[in-house]
């Protein structure tokens, strides 16, 4: 790392994320480029020169949290004016007129990954060439298991999403930079590593030599010191027998998969533009099954899409009757501005409905998953420990399963077998062998 010589004014940096795990992601190579330019990182925004929030706008509590924290940084901003504000991720589309003039306080608006311009501030601010000090975005420090963006953007427009907008079309990260990525996070002591992009399977559709999502995942098999792979997040229609060849048989590809639905009713499936039917669905779940009889998955569904009628929603909670989810991500769907469906449909289900809906899915799947659990009891788990939580270690299997346990070494990043004598539908709990 090179070192710099600071400006009084220009010292440390605070990033606030909201969102998924492509955010997450962001904000940590982010992170990890401020820390080369010489800047430490610190838990309150009042104490930071720099202050990032990164934004998700895929719901409206999502953005409405990240608007609040925005008016709450005008105070901050007030009382250290030379410090530097910046907005990025989702909420920040290709054009920034509305936001600079409902928070004309902050400094910078930068779509997802483009760090460039706020780099090149600070740069100027302390004297030096920002492109000289940064190396690479990896982070320096990572926990446990880190994630990996290797597909950016998305191009299937479903009607109900804001991201094809805000992240733009698919473009795929080559093997050999996901490699050189993934080797020297591993150096820095990472056991597991998710790959990540918002259709992963359409990973490599749009390089030259065409390598699909397959090919990465049995290259990565093959990276000395990771032990554990998973990716996301899936869709149907890409979900290959090659992908789910690989789920099978690479030693260390965790059987889980994260595949999308949205909707029980094919009707709710055409206006979502998800491309494929109910039967599509069933009979690729049915495959993955068949295949890999102990694989868990996990699925998501929008409840109180446009229109959609108490019929219609009664085929979702069937449909999650019958398929048995080992997980399901359930939101309330609230317009999108920009989206197919705010130009063309009208979003005409009451905020009551659509949380009395969600609600009932919620406990449907709550009693699917203490069922599933009840499993469990007695059995031997092989748990990797990545922190702790209320005085008790947690980790997870490789189905994806949170562990908690109490033991009074330290084992963190460490393989573990834990015997499971509780079980609840959201985690297990057991001891240490």
């Amino acid at each position: 790392m090179i070192k710099v010589e600071l400006n009084n004014n220009m010292k440390t940096f605070y990033i606030w994320t909201i969102g998924c795990q492509m955010n997450k992601a962001d904000s940590d190579n982010l992170g990890s480029a401020l820390e080369q330019m010489g800047l430490v990182q610190v838990s309150e925004a009042a104490l930071a020169d720099v202050v990032v929030l990164n934004s998700c706008v895929v719901r409206q509590s999502a953005e409405d949290k990240v608007a609040g924290r925005l008016r709450a940084m005008k105070l901050v901003k007030q009382n250290k004016p030379e410090s530097v504000l910046a907005l990025m991720g989702c909420m920040v589309g290709p054009k920034s007129d509305q936001l600079q003039e409902q928070f004309p306080y902050v400094d910078f608006f930068m779509r997802p990954q483009r760090f460039e311009p706020l780099l090149a501030e600070i740069g100027d601010r302390i004297g030096v060439d920002w492109q000289g000090c940064v190396r690479n975005l990896v982070v320096s420090k990572p926990s446990v298991s880190a994630y990996v963006p290797i597909i950016h953007g998305c191009d299937l427009m479903c009607t109900f999403c804001i991201i094809p907008y805000r992240r733009g079309r698919q473009v795929s990260r080559t093997v050999q930079d996901i490699l050189s990525e993934v080797k020297l996070l591993v150096q820095r002591g990472i056991k597991e590593v998710t790959v990540l992009g918002q259709t992963v399977d359409a990973y490599g559709y749009d390089l030259p030599d065409k390598p699909n999502l397959a090919v990465l995942l049995e290259e990565l098999n093959v990276v000395d010191g990771l032990d554990r792979i998973r990716f996301l997040t899936s869709h149907p229609n890409f979900m290959t027998d090659d992908i789910i060849d690989v789920v099978r048989n690479a030693e260390k590809v965790c059987e889980h998969i994260n595949l999308p639905i949205q909707s029980g009713d094919n009707d709710m499936l055409k206006i979502m533009s998800r491309r494929y039917t109910l039967n599509d669905y069933t009979t690729l779940i049915n495959k993955i099954r068949d295949k890999i009889p102990d694989v868990a998955i996990s699925t998501d569904i929008i409840v109180g899409f446009c229109d959609e009628s108490k019929k219609q929603f009664e085929n979702t909670v069937e449909l999650i009757q019958n398929i048995k989810f080992d997980k399901v991500h359930v939101s309330a769907y609230s317009t999108r501005e920009g989206t197919i469906a705010s130009r063309k449909m009208i979003d005409n289900i009451s905020t009551d409905e659509k949380k009395l809906r969600k609600k009932i899915i919620d406990e449907v799947q709550r009693d699917i998953q203490l069922d599933k659990n009840q499993k469990f009891i007695g059995e031997y788990l092989e748990v990797l420990v990545d922190g702790r939580e209320r005085g008790k270690w947690k980790g997870r299997t490789r189905s994806d399963k949170l562990v908690f346990f109490e033991d009074s070494r330290d084992v963190l990043g460490k393989f573990v077998k834990i015997q499971i004598t509780k079980i609840s539908p959201w985690s297990l709990q057991g001891s240490l062998v």
